[in-house]
């Protein structure tokens, strides 16, 4: 009687590879991140040169804050109302120039209502999704509100639902005085360079909170930031550096970092608040 014979071994399927990435799982990059016996081999120049610029980026990404809205957990402020937090500022610490107190995703259910906590603070509002009623001012998508410090806390309310990004800081002699809101539908994006529009919200001394609109394939040259630098995805995808941001997602690049990379293959609309002018840096 013949002997069966084992059923062949099925291993899973391995994870898809773009085409173009491909040759870069043969050799010799291969090598070059073997662990094996033979991985002496593969010191050289390729090899140091990868680990150089992983440790690069690895240190320029630590000293930046980056959240991604898909793991970010919604924590409940009231019926129907979720926050999930993007920054808050390290109690006892002098603040940074620009660095926000707190700033933060409110997602409102229909017919929510919710005030926000912040008292004695200057409070900016950007609408991302749906529609809402803050204190008497009717907003919808990428509305900004700007209450500053002095202003009581008002309240929000939607009746379809609504996503908002609301940033709480202290800006030192700019309390007072009236709210400002900039609606959407009612002003341009004027030009600022090469692919790339701009909308300035708000602005105080250097610092500004500003709406972009670049085209795809739009970029901005090597800079560094003497405010704080909050990025907020509106729409679209952007490389800053090594870290792609999506909709939704938030970086803060703290005053004296940089950005080597700042470029899109999508076309986006970004909200930032931190320089008015970028410091360019040569090379």
């Amino acid at each position: 009687m013949a002997s069966r014979r084992p059923p062949p071994r099925i291993d899973p399927a391995p994870d898809p590879v773009d085409p173009a990435l491909a040759p870069l799982l043969g050799e010799p990059f291969a090598s070059a991140w073997s662990d094996g016996p033979d991985a002496s081999r593969a010191s050289g120049p390729l090899r140091t040169r990868l680990l150089g610029r992983l440790a690069a980026s690895k240190a320029a990404s630590a000293a930046m804050v980056t959240r991604r809205f898909a793991r970010l957990r919604p924590e409940p402020a009231g019926e129907g109302v979720s926050v999930r937090t993007l920054y808050a500022a390290e109690p006892g610490r002098a603040p940074r120039p620009g660095e926000p107190q707190r700033a933060a995703l409110v997602e409102l259910a229909p017919g929510a209502r919710w005030t926000a906590p912040d008292a004695g603070v200057r409070r900016e509002w950007l609408v991302l999704r749906g529609s809402v009623r803050i204190g008497t001012e009717p907003m919808t998508v990428r509305d900004y509100l700007n209450v500053p410090a002095g202003h009581p806390p008002q309240a929000v309310r939607s009746d379809d639902g609504a996503l908002l990004f609301l940033r709480a800081s202290q800006v030192p002699g700019d309390a007072g005085g009236a709210a400002c809101c900039v609606r959407d539908a009612e002003v341009d994006w004027p030009e600022y360079a090469p692919g790339i529009r701009r909308r300035v919200l708000w602005r105080h001394g250097a610092q500004a909170a500003l709406l972009y609109h670049a085209a795809a394939g739009a970029s901005v040259p090597v800079h560094r930031h003497g405010h704080d630098e909050e990025c907020l995805m509106v729409q679209g995808e952007l490389f800053l550096d090594d870290v792609l941001l999506q909709p939704g997602d938030y970086q803060l690049a703290p005053a004296g970092t940089g950005h080597r990379v700042t470029e899109t293959d999508t076309g986006v609309v970004l909200y930032a608040h931190g320089d008015l002018d970028l410091d360019f840096v040569d090379g």
